[in-house]
């Protein structure tokens, strides 16, 4: 009855159709929704086993596959600072089958790349953030640094000598090191590596001054002693390792910076699916098992709805764009 008292005629005949497929459309997303998933969920890592990104998502796969009684599989494929596994999904089916699940280089990325192989703000559709940690600055257990101050005298009687490591060229980890050396005012020499795995281990070993960790990636050498923790770049210490000091209480009140981690799917991914994503997400925040790890590994989870991840991300594209341009990096 609802379509017959638009009036008549064609026009009216036209938008009683439109508002027919708009209803039938909205209802076979919720049909969809409600029935999803009934298959295996497979999360694309851009980055390598044992990064940030990849022990969120590792967390978080584990609770969702006891919630929705399928599997929900991390599947790694890094390479070209994120764009390649990045790229798996932007051309993967919008189905929610194929999730993106990358670190806060999702947002670092455009300000790096001249040209991305996608739209980062059309290409994916943000949809739940997984959590944040801070950052923790390391340097080899014997090496000649004692604390930040020790770091920024060296670095300014040396300029553009000393190294620092990255976990790849337009790496979150890169512009937090590069924001790092803006605040403190030093010139140092970038070395990018494949991941965390490979930076920490290469900073380990003193080949390069200090990496800007990821502290859930770092937390396993903090503990048995095999680095030397500069300072965490929270504003506070970090429950996990509450021998740390921040950066902020060293001498340096502004400095701040942190990692965070989400999830992405295809744009034209249905929006119920986005929304019943998200939703599960932000329960399993919510399960014991995902909170003691989280706490375990100084991740701290802030749930999101996917308006609000947007607004989030948008405003971390803009931070990044400020330090690559302070940086005077040139994009690649």
């Amino acid at each position: 009855m609802m379509f017959t008292t638009l009036g008549r005629g064609r026009g009216a005949h036209k938008l009683n159709s439109l508002i027919l497929t708009f209803f039938l459309a909205f209802g076979a997303s919720l049909t969809y929704a409600q029935s999803y998933p009934n298959r295996t969920v497979k999360m694309i890592v851009p980055l390598t086993t044992g990064s940030g990104a990849d022990i969120a998502g590792r967390v978080v796969a584990k609770s969702l596959t006891e919630t929705w009684k399928q599997s929900v599989i991390i599947e790694n494929r890094p390479g070209a600072g994120g764009l390649i596994g990045t790229g798996v999904v932007v051309n993967s089916d919008p189905d929610g089958y194929t999730l993106l699940v990358q670190s806060a280089s999702y947002a670092a990325n455009p300000a790096i790349y001249k040209k991305l192989p996608y739209d980062p703000l059309k290409s994916l559709v943000d949809v739940a953030i997984l959590g944040q940690t801070p950052y923790v600055m390391i340097t080899a257990a014997d090496g000649p640094y004692q604390s930040i101050r020790d770091l920024v005298i060296a670095a300014k009687s040396k300029p553009n000598e000393i190294t620092f490591a990255s976990a790849g060229v337009g790496s979150s980890t890169h512009l937090a090191a590069e924001y790092f050396n803006q605040v403190m005012g030093i010139k140092l020499i970038h070395v990018p590596y494949k991941g965390s795995p490979e930076a920490i281990q290469d900073t380990m070993s003193g080949r390069t001054a200090f990496y800007m960790a990821p502290l859930d990636t770092a937390i396993g050498q903090l503990k048995g002693g095999k680095v030397r923790a500069l300072g965490v770049t929270s504003k506070t210490r970090n429950p996990a390792v509450p021998d740390i000091p921040s950066v902020a209480e060293q001498g340096y009140a502004n400095f701040e910076i942190g990692l965070w981690f989400g999830v992405w799917a295809p744009a034209a991914t249905p929006p119920a699916i986005v929304k019943k994503i998200n939703q599960d997400i932000n329960q399993a925040m919510q399960d014991p098992e995902v909170k003691t790890a989280y706490e375990t590994k100084g991740i701290k989870a802030t749930p999101m709805t996917p308006a609000e991840f947007t607004k989030f991300v948008r405003e971390e594209m803009g931070k990044y764009q400020k330090i690559a341009k302070e940086a005077a990096i040139e994009p690649q």
